[in-house]
C-alpha cells in the first residue's frame, strides 16, 4: 500500500467511524467525568496508532466501543490519582488552594507585617511572641524554659505582649471614616 493509499484508507476509516465515536463518547464522558472532546481525541489517537501498526480492526464498531470504554476507564483512574492544584498552592508551600496568587501575596504581606510588629514590641515581648509563633508549637513549659521565666508569669506576660501587638497592628491599619463609603452613604 502506498502512502497515498494509506492516507485515503485512514480518511475513509475516520469518516465511517466518526458518528459511532461521537455517540459512544457522549455516552461515556459524563460517567468518566472527562470532557467529551478529550475522550474523543484519545480514541482517535488510539485508532491512528492501530492503523499505523496492526491495520484496521476486523470489527470497527466493537473496537470503537471497547476503545471508548478503555479510555474512559483510564481517565477515571487518572482522575482518582490526580489532585487538582487549584489556583493557589499548598498551605505549607508556595501554593495555597485557599486562593489565587493575590490571596497568597496578601497572606505573605500579613505575615511580614505581624513579624515586623513583633520585632518592634518592647522588652521581652519579641522573644516571647517569636516563641509562641514558632512552627514547632512549643508548650508553655518549653517557652518558659527557653525564656528563663516561671511558667506562672508566662500567661500575664503573654497577655501584655499580645495587647501591645494588637494595638501596634491596629494603628497600622486606617479605620474607615465615620459616614464614609462603608456606611452606605455616598460622599458629599
Amino acid at each position: 500500500m502506498t502512502p497515498m493509499e494509506a492516507g485515503r484508507a485512514v480518511e475513509a476509516a475516520v469518516g465511517a467511524l466518526r458518528p459511532l465515536v461521537v455517540a459512544e463518547v457522549r455516552a461515556e464522558a459524563p460517567g468518566a467525568e472527562v470532557e467529551p472532546g478529550d475522550l474523543e481525541q484519545a480514541v482517535w489517537v488510539r485508532l491512528l496508532e492501530r492503523l499505523g501498526g496492526e491495520g484496521p480492526p476486523p470489527d470497527p464498531g466493537r473496537w470503537v466501543r471497547s476503545a471508548v470504554r478503555a479510555e474512559a476507564r483510564r481517565a477515571r483512574r487518572r482522575a482518582a490519582r490526580e489532585r487538582p492544584l487549584g489556583l493557589g498552592a499548598a498551605p505549607d508551600g508556595p501554593w495555597d488552594p485557599r486562593g489565587g496568587p493575590e490571596a497568597a501575596v496578601l497572606r505573605a504581606e500579613r505575615v511580614r507585617a505581624v513579624r515586623a510588629a513583633v520585632a518592634r514590641t518592647p522588652g521581652g515581648c519579641p522573644r516571647l511572641l517569636a516563641a509562641m509563633l514558632s512552627p514547632k508549637d512549643p508548650t508553655y513549659r518549653e517557652i518558659a524554659g527557653e525564656l528563663g521565666i516561671s511558667q506562672g508569669s508566662l500567661g500575664p506576660m503573654r497577655s501584655r505582649c499580645l495587647g501591645c501587638l494588637r494595638r501596634m497592628l491596629a494603628a497600622g491599619v486606617a479605620a474607615p471614616e465615620h459616614g464614609g463609603m462603608h456606611s452606605g452613604r455616598q460622599p458629599e
